[in-house]
């Protein structure tokens, strides 16, 4: 069997990957190990998800017609200030009307859209596949073995592939290994309850996270009954958790007064998909490397980060895109391949690091709500006030600037063994100005915009062809 991209992984990674490759007349064949619709955590969505990359996929009605819950922003219990405080999207002028909104998703509903949909767009898509190793030829990845639903053990020889197969990945240690945050050692646990609370319009959608003495909760309603509940503490608080667990989240619930007003006349569901108490932990990290020859890493197989700001579906869609660029532009033979992903890794660990710097600032709960605002401007280097820089920080979208490449000195410095930099220092450092990514890609998807002449984000850098799905030289 040969394609031209083998995507490991049926989740907003790989299915959009799969997708926007296909778009461009690519045979691509996607494995995933399981049969869908199946439960998955990550239900907050961000605009730039919402607005621009489904809007770019061709999802935007089967988005609206899902009925899933609207968001216009996010409502907080946190830092020293005594009451809540919710910012919206609506605050930035670039993001007016619909695309100040995005949506909280029940996963098996979402998931499936963007599979589906895959599907549609021409990509071979295998369910029920699970893929066992790499094929390697004198370095570069060249295919995937895989069993099919029978047990049978089939291989497919491919240009380049796309591992987006999630945090549980068997092969992106091919590339590089997982390197820890030593700041978020986090343990999550969190489980589903019917007939909760919801917050006053118009936020009755907006996530609620609320911080008290041992973490914090998140709270996304689902639908009008069904909401995701989940609290994050360190790991001292948490060496004697386990999934399952229902008992010691109940007793979190207990210590943080916003949550058990919200959940007060609300029961947990115990049985179905949404039955479980599950808990995560360790989950946020980074891969050294983000690719090998013919392999490149997409989703939560590259990194993850601690799930407050709702960046997981962000960060992989838009690595997602920036990963079928690449690709797109090497199998039409228009740049070096070299040079393709090295725009891919840059971008990716900028829009990684720029969460990162700020969740580490925020994670300081004796600070109040001005003070996360000109975090927000310091670490982007926004030229805008500082509450527009923490919205559309939050909303994923922002303004092109230059940056260094080397991010994961100042991130995770034991893998270049760098010294370690004041966290005072970090932000000011290395961020000058917001990504332009998330409001360039609503335009072009929303109303056929071609995208205007743009610099490169980098010194050498690539910029966005015309249709936004493979890189160009950026003109003279």
């Amino acid at each position: 069997m040969r394609a031209d991209v083998v995507v490991i992984g049926g989740g907003p990674g790989g299915s959009t990957a799969a997708a926007l490759i296909a778009m461009k007349g690519h045979r691509v064949l996607l494995l995933e190990k399981e049969q869908y619709p199946i439960y998955k955590v990550g239900e907050s969505l961000l605009p730039s998800t919402v607005r621009g990359i489904c809007a770019l996929l061709g999802v935007t009605e089967e988005m609206k017609a899902a009925n899933f819950i609207v968001k216009r922003g996010g409502t907080f219990h946190w830092g020293k200030d005594l009451h809540p405080w919710t910012f919206s999207f609506s605050s930035s002028p670039r993001m007016e009307d619909e695309n100040a909104t995005a949506y909280q998703v029940e996963r098996m509903k979402f998931d499936l859209i963007l599979l589906n949909n895959a599907r549609k767009l021409g990509v071979d898509v295998r369910e029920r596949h699970t893929v066992t190793s790499l094929s390697v030829t004198e370095g570069r990845v060249d295919g995937v073995f895989f069993t099919d639903p029978e047990g049978q053990a089939r291989f497919c020889s491919a240009g380049f592939v796309v591992d987006a197969s999630g945090w549980q990945t068997r092969v992106a240690n091919h590339a590089g290994r997982r390197v820890l945050s030593e700041f978020f050692r986090n343990v999550a646990l969190f489980g589903y309850y019917r007939g909760g609370e919801r917050l006053p319009p118009p936020c009755e959608g907006n996530i609620l996270c609320a911080a008290f003495e041992d973490g914090w909760f998140w709270y996304i309603p689902l639908s009008p009954t069904l909401t995701s509940v989940g609290v994050v503490v360190d790991k001292q608080h948490g060496r004697t958790l386990q999934a399952g667990d229902a008992e010691a989240l109940e007793r979190f619930i207990d210590k943080c007064h916003p949550i058990r007003a919200m959940l007060s006349n609300a029961e947990r569901i115990t049985e179905g998909p949404y039955g479980q108490i599950r808990m995560r932990t360790d989950y946020s990290y980074q891969n050294t490397s983000f690719r090998a020859p013919g392999l490149v890493l997409v989703g939560d197989s590259a990194c993850f980060i601690d799930p407050v700001f709702s960046s997981g579906v962000h960060l992989a869609t838009y690595a997602a895109l920036l990963a079928a660029r690449s690709i797109n532009t090497c199998l039409d033979n228009r740049l070096p391949e070299d040079s393709c992903f090295r725009e891919f890794e840059a971008r990716y660990r900028r829009e990684y690091a720029r969460f990162y710097e700020f969740l580490v600032a925020f994670y300081d709960t004796n600070n109040d709500l001005e003070s996360y605002y000109w975090h927000a401007k310091r670490v982007t280097g926004s030229e805008f006030e500082p509450n527009r820089a923490f919205v559309e920080l939050l909303g994923g979208i922002g303004e092109s600037g230059e940056t260094a490449f080397g991010l994961s000195r100042v991130l995770f410095p034991e893998m270049l063994g760098a010294p370690v930099a004041e966290d005072g220092d970090r932000s000011r450092r290395f961020f000058t100005q917001l990504l332009r990514e998330g409001v360039k890609m609503q335009l072009q998807a929303q109303k056929g915009l071609q995208r205007e002449s743009e610099q490169p984000l980098f010194s050498g850098g690539l910029v966005p062809s015309a249709d936004g799905l493979q890189w160009a030289v950026p003109p003279e």
